[in-house]
């Protein structure tokens, strides 16, 4: 008699991109580089944060970048390497998220040798990118006023997943109705030990908190 084998594809997927997910980590740890996961909502303000951060650190760490987009367009990209700083874009063929394999392709594009930090800049998503492990140190998501303060209740496998919370466009909070105090209650029952930084990419607040975790971070990371 024939048995009936049930493979559960989604399980398998998740298990050779963990494995791949390891590879990077090895690769990135030998390189010494430290890698962030940075993820956010269509119009969170990702790319802008990265900007940002870049604008000012890049005199003090190498940094590179790598642009994960649903389209073969390089506007990310190329915003990147106008600064003088290497870039990388994926185009994940319609994909709603990065996975390691295509984070390894990049990696391997990128001059390791000659960097302090990668930041790579997940696809626009709340839902996919959570799943997928890519080898970075820590996952970062980066949040935004106008997205409203329901999130963590509506997507709460991302709030569980993440390392960082970068709580964007603060500088609207007088001008859309956001209940922080909700909004940070959804935040601490999904993941009390979540670090948070509340930022302004417009007029530079909570940014010096930013670098100084992201400077100890590195230290950390290299020397512990």
């Amino acid at each position: 008699m024939t048995k009936t084998i049930h493979i559960t594809v989604a399980e398998n997927i998740l298990r050779a991109n963990d494995e791949i997910a390891a590879e990077n980590k090895l690769l990135l740890k030998n390189s010494n580089v430290l890698a962030l996961n940075i993820m956010a909502s269509p119009g969170a303000g990702k790319t802008s944060f990265i900007l940002k951060t870049i604008a000012l650190l890049s005199n003090i760490y190498h940094i590179g970048v790598i642009e994960g987009d649903t389209s073969a367009a390089t506007l990310d990209a190329d915003k990147v390497t106008s600064l003088g700083l290497p870039a990388v874009q994926i185009n994940t063929g319609g994909n709603c998220h990065l996975d390691a394999n295509m984070v390894q392709n990049g990696l391997m594009k990128l001059p390791l040798a000659d960097l302090d930090i990668v930041l790579v800049e997940n696809v626009g998503n709340l839902v996919c990118p959570a799943a997928f492990k890519l080898g970075t140190y820590k996952n970062v998501l980066i949040a935004s006023i106008p997205e409203g303060d329901d999130k963590p209740y509506k997507y709460p496998a991302m709030y569980s997943a993440v390392d960082v919370l970068v709580i964007n466009k603060i500088d609207l909070l007088p001008y859309i109705p956001f209940n922080m105090d909700y909004y940070i209650d959804g935040v601490r029952m999904l993941n009390p030990d979540l670090i948070s930084f509340p930022v302004s990419c417009t007029t530079d607040a909570g940014l010096p908190a930013w670098m100084d975790w992201l400077e100890n971070t590195l230290h950390e990371y290299r020397y512990n």
